[in-house]
């Protein structure tokens, strides 16, 4: 004769095992070019703050017509995908979807920056970035914003991500070739590299240490040959990863 209390135990674990087990949230993992030379990996004291989409331009001039193009600095507004990534519980996308936003949000919206007037792609100087809005892209739900890209007065690249009280001024530490399939743009110039960047030792971080700049789209300088000698400046869309 099978007793009550034990009938109740088999019940109960008959319960438990038929529990489906909580979905975990996947792991953020830096992309790679691959195929060869990578970016070092960030080391594994190192925790993922933010990921960002930037879209704006890279700045470039040209002496004359036969001269190499100089970067001058870029300009971008920065979007938190970081509840995008592949594999979380609530709002997460596909693979496919995240792989292909740097081009999608580069060919399917437009420029965030108050562009000069008579200039196809150059921003304002005196006042480059609109007022703070959510980017609105195909395929996704509405990016948050997060904060702005730019080049100090001294040349410093800088991000600041206001939206989540996190700063960045950062100096170049490595950088590769994007892949040869990346998009390369609005003027078939070429993807723009990819970029370790770190702390410039400033005091002006808050909370950020390390930057990658990966899947690029656009951005790469045209030849002086074509723009001819002046400033060019052309559309770029990428994800940056922020570490601290």
């Amino acid at each position: 004769m099978v007793s009550a209390t034990s009938f109740l135990l088999a019940t109960l674990a008959a319960v438990v095992s038929a529990a489906p087990t909580c979905k975990q949230d996947a792991t953020p993992t830096l992309p790679q070019v691959g195929g060869g030379t990578e970016l070092p990996a960030p080391a594994a004291s190192f925790v993922v703050k933010k990921i960002a989409i930037g879209h704006g331009i890279q700045n470039y001039s040209c002496a004359d017509a036969t001269a190499t193009s100089v970067a001058t600095g870029a300009l971008a507004v920065l979007y938190d995908a970081t509840s995008f990534y592949p594999g979380t519980k609530k709002t997460g996308i596909s693979k496919q979807v995240w792989d292909n936003l740097p081009s999608t949000v580069l060919r399917r919206t437009e420029i965030p920056l108050n562009i000069q007037y008579g200039s196809q792609y150059g921003a304002d100087p005196a006042n480059p970035f609109p007022d703070p809005a959510d980017l609105t892209c195909p395929d996704v739900p509405t990016v948050k914003f997060l904060g702005h890209h730019y080049f100090s007065s001294a040349g410093v690249p800088t991000f600041d991500l206001s939206a989540a009280s996190l700063k960045a001024s950062v100096k170049k530490l490595d950088g590769i070739n994007a892949p040869s399939n990346a998009d390369k743009g609005i003027t078939d110039s070429g993807a723009v590299q990819w970029l370790q960047l770190g702390d410039n030792g400033s005091g002006e971080s808050q909370g950020v240490s390390l930057v990658y700049r990966v899947v690029t789209a656009g951005g790469a300088a045209q030849a002086c040959s074509v723009s001819g000698a002046g400033v060019q400046s052309v559309p770029y869309t990428a994800y940056y990863w922020f570490y601290g």
